[in-house]
């Protein structure tokens, strides 16, 4: 159980400075040192930011990242990387990112890259929010079959979930190797999986999860990310929660994340059912808009969610990453949320 009420958090990704988008399109001309130091500043950026707003947890923002999982692939053996979009001109969506062709046996024997960043984050953040009351640091995985989506099935592999089996040894290794960094809150990011689960066996998504935890549960924070999509501010599956339960309450995590605020709080009931088995992580900001969510509606919706939960359960933090999300704007939303948050606090009885 949260020992600290109504915590408030992120998922994952944050905005891009505006400096490393330009500096990342012309990468050639930069040295490795150069390189390192330009991932170093981004970092710097993003925790600068998140503790500024004075989130309770902050992550390295995957500012090092192609997306919240593209650049996984690069770590892969055993495949061959999509070179162009499938599709490029009309709207921005999801079928505009190609698959890869696997090739091979599926291995990552340089990991996948998580305990690196990991590493970096810890370093800036012990100069950066250094000190008493310093934010928890989280690193996030996406899970293998949210992995899996990108892979282009083979005779090795005939199906997703061939695909899924191949990769969940090499990001259950990784989630160890983090845990050994001294990583103490891990989010394993599974949106395909709340995506797809009115259409699937959503017990088969529980296996799946339970089997890549297995070995840090107890070890770590376990959170896990379920949404619908945020691909350019985009969403891509049946976007109701009902069909993930009752089977994903027997995850083996302590914090389990919904998207509620794209949605306009449709099925709020259910954090109720979540949050008598783990702390319910509630999206009260919502990334796919520009409106500016106010202390005032943060206000508002963290009192709804506690006619669901206890205080002692819930945790804040918008819909999804904020990848998608202009920095400007990403500010201010989570400032407001951090707000908001410690206003209802300062209400809650013994405070």
């Amino acid at each position: 159980m949260n020992a600290h009420p109504l915590r408030t958090s992120v998922i994952g990704s944050y905005p891009f400075p505006g400096w490393l988008e330009f500096s990342s399109a012309h990468l050639g001309e930069f040295g490795t040192a150069d390189i390192a130091e330009m991932q170093d500043d981004a970092v710097a950026v993003a925790v600068h930011d998140q503790a500024a707003a004075g989130l309770d947890v902050i992550t390295d923002g995957e500012q090092t990242r192609f997306d919240f999982n593209l650049s996984f692939y690069g770590y892969l053996e055993g495949i061959e990387l999509e070179s162009a979009s499938p599709r490029r001109f009309g709207p921005p969506a999801h079928d505009q990112r190609g698959r890869h062709a696997v090739t091979g046996e599926l291995a990552a024997p340089r990991g996948l890259g998580a305990v690196e960043e990991f590493k970096r984050l810890q370093r800036i953040a012990a100069v950066t929010t250094g000190g008493d009351g310093a934010p928890t640091l989280k690193a996030s995985v996406p899970g293998p079959y949210t992995l899996s989506g990108r892979l282009l099935p083979n005779s090795r592999y005939p199906d997703r979930w061939s695909l899924t089996q191949a990769l969940l040894p090499i990001v259950r290794r990784e989630l160890e190797e983090l845990v050994n960094a001294g990583c103490r809150e891990i989010s394993v990011d599974e949106p395909s999986m709340s995506c797809y689960a009115f259409r699937e066996d959503p017990r088969r998504f529980v296996d799946i999860f339970n089997r890549t935890v297995e070995p840090v549960v107890g070890r770590t924070r376990l959170c896990t990310h379920l949404c619908f999509g945020n691909f350019k501010g985009h969403a891509v599956g049946y976007r109701r929660i009902a069909p993930m339960f009752p089977a994903f309450l027997d995850f083996h995590c302590d914090e389990m994340h919904v998207e509620m605020a794209s949605r306009e709080f449709a099925e709020i009931e259910l954090i109720a059912d979540i949050a008598k088995k783990f702390d319910v992580a509630v999206g009260i900001v919502d990334v796919k808009s520009y409106y500016i969510e106010s202390v005032e509606d943060i206000v508002e919706r963290v009192k709804l969610c506690l006619r669901h939960a206890p205080a002692e359960r819930l945790v804040f933090a918008p819909d999804c990453g904020l990848s998608q999300t202009a920095r400007w704007a990403a500010k201010q939303k989570l400032a407001h949320m951090v707000e908001g948050v410690k206003r209802v606090r300062q209400e809650l009885p013994g405070s």
